[in-house]
């Protein structure tokens, strides 16, 4: 099993999760700034180990077929189970915000399971919005928490992350993001990382 582990575009696919891990951790411990941080990082490595598998040569159908279920496995971390805690955490866990928290897990296992059966429409077209869409939006939107009161913003995170559930099973065509993409997706991390963490350094000297 290792083996596979040792794979270039499975470690990308690690480091992600690792990213994921943080990410949660942070949303937890009520840390968002640092938590978006750690998801958008996320998705570079998940956008990565895509790119790495096409790039290399020699691999198996096995090494493929393990890589594919990987990814998907670290999905439902990612883009699963880190928005749908940001959202409990945001929400300072009240029991109103579990029902969203399990439709976000849920829709996510949905939409993942569909995929690995049917995958893409066709070489650039999804059917419904891809779940790392949703943590990319997240990220610009809650640049503007600090703009509404926290009840106030807490609704708004709340009716976006069901909008997002909504389209990530609609039956609609999406484009998939690849090849310039990528490069806009560095580019914008590292702008959000910098701003993410311009916001961490005043809450902290605030404190």
């Amino acid at each position: 099993m290792l083996s596979f582990a040792r794979d270039l575009p499975n470690i990308c696919s690690l480091a992600g999760l690792l990213c994921a891990v943080f990410a949660i951790w942070y949303a937890i411990l009520g840390n968002f700034p640092v938590a978006i941080i750690g998801i958008l990082w996320a998705v570079l490595f998940d956008w990565s180990d895509g790119i790495v598998a096409r790039q290399m040569t020699g691999r198996t159908d096995h090494h493929r077929a393990f890589g594919g279920q990987l990814d998907s496995l670290i999905d439902i971390v990612s883009f699963g189970v880190f928005p749908a805690i940001f959202l409990l955490s945001y929400g300072k866990f009240s029991p109103w915000f579990l029902p969203g928290a399990f439709l976000i897990v849920a829709a996510s296992a949905i939409r993942l399971s569909y995929f690995n059966i049917f995958g893409l429409i066709d070489d650039r077209t999804y059917m419904g919005l891809a779940l790392d869409n949703n943590v990319v939006v997240l990220a610009f939107v809650f640049l503007f928490e600090g703009f509404f009161k926290h009840t106030t913003f807490s609704i708004i995170l709340y009716a976006l992350l069901i909008v997002f559930l909504v389209a990530n099973l609609a039956p609609v065509r999406t484009p998939k993001l690849a090849g310039k993409w990528f490069h806009v997706l560095i580019v914008y991390t590292l702008v959000l990382t910098g701003i993410y963490s311009w916001m961490q350094l005043n809450n902290v000297q605030q404190n």
